[in-house]
């Protein structure tokens, strides 16, 4: 793991800069290149806050003294985003309705995002050392690689994922296997 990687709040962060670059990326571009971007940004956010939820989450709601609402709100802005990605999910790119459904997604998202960071991330490096934090960013990438790879709202807790996710990360990813295999077909 990269030195940016060594902290699970660093490898958050990163992940929020990478998540903002594909926005603009699907915004900017058109026909397969906005497609190929779209899908890598819904893969993106569905495992990183898959392993959110069954990381940080639990985690803060138990050290921080507020920890139970902290985490509520997360949740909710959470559900909001899978909400509006799962809506945007499967649609075609050229329909007019995708750029607005993609700004909306947007604004959720970067809210969301800029809360983690102001409410949640200080909480983590308050409460945990660095060696804490090491082995939090090993298990979050550990659950990123077992998470679902596309948005499922209602499943926004530790417990429903562990329970409904190995099923539903199976059947992502075959879907996104065979939609690969028929993108290039009909290239």
């Amino acid at each position: 793991m990269s030195a940016e990687h060594n902290d699970v709040v660093d490898l958050l962060l990163r992940q929020h800069e990478q998540i903002h670059e594909l926005f603009f990326q699907v915004q900017d571009r058109t026909g397969d290149e906005r497609r190929d971007a779209f899908r890598r940004l819904v893969r993106l956010l569905a495992v990183h806050e898959t392993a959110e939820e069954e990381i940080v989450h639990p985690l803060v709601r138990r050290t921080a003294p507020d920890g139970e609402r902290v985490v509520a709100d997360r949740l909710a802005e959470e559900r909001e985003g899978k909400e509006i990605l799962a809506s945007l999910d499967g649609m075609d790119i050229d329909d007019p309705a995708f750029l607005a459904g993609l700004k909306d997604l947007r604004e959720a998202v970067l809210r969301h995002a800029r809360a983690e960071e102001k409410h949640e991330f200080p909480l983590v490096r308050e409460k945990f050392g660095d060696a804490e934090r090491r082995a939090m960013a090993v298990a979050l990438k550990a659950a990123e690689a077992t998470a679902p790879t596309h948005p499922h709202p209602g499943t926004e807790s530790a417990k429903r994922n562990l329970l409904a996710g190995p099923a539903v990360a199976v059947f992502d990813r075959t879907r996104d296997l065979v939609s690969g295999a028929l993108s290039k077909v009909g290239r």
